[in-house]
């Protein structure tokens, strides 16, 4: 049984490779489109979640959107911080509660929203699985993702 037990986990252990190896390459392909506009991949995924917000964007719901701590987003060396620096986006207080700071776009930052949802790459990538492959996958990942996430509550 403890045999069994190994070849079990050395297969899970395969897939949560594979997994892992899909991802980087998708992204670093991703990011090989995405330096032509001078922005990495994850300051394109933070400007599609702040214009999906809109005026109700702060630091903490753009980390929860995107699975990052707080201070990875906000922090000084965060994301917002490095993003504020090239143009990107701007902190503003918000006029009913004081102590809530919400993050807008700028017009740099909305140009370069509008550039990286091209997504070529992705859509090339994506292009080769049929519907039910990608009907199948997409299940599978909702899957994995909500048993993962069942074990950080």
């Amino acid at each position: 049984m403890a045999k069994q037990e190994k070849m079990f986990n050395d297969q899970d252990y395969r897939l949560w490779v594979l997994l892992n190896q899909v991802r980087d390459a998708v992204l670093k392909a991703r990011q090989k489109e995405l330096n032509q506009y001078n922005i990495s991949a994850a300051q394109a995924a933070t400007l599609l979640v702040i214009e999906a917000i809109g005026l109700k964007a702060t630091a903490t719901e753009i980390s929860r959107r995107l699975f990052l701590k707080p201070h990875s987003v906000a922090g000084q060396a965060g994301i917002l911080s490095r993003m504020e620096k090239k143009g990107l986006v701007m902190r503003l207080k918000d006029l009913d509660r004081k102590n809530l700071v919400r993050v807008a776009l700028t017009d740099k930052g909305r140009q370069a929203y509008y550039q990286s949802t091209k997504q070529e790459s992705i859509r090339q990538i994506m292009s080769s699985l049929s519907e039910e492959e990608r009907q199948q996958l997409t299940s599978c990942l909702h899957t994995l993702r909500d048993k993962a996430l069942s074990f950080l509550d």
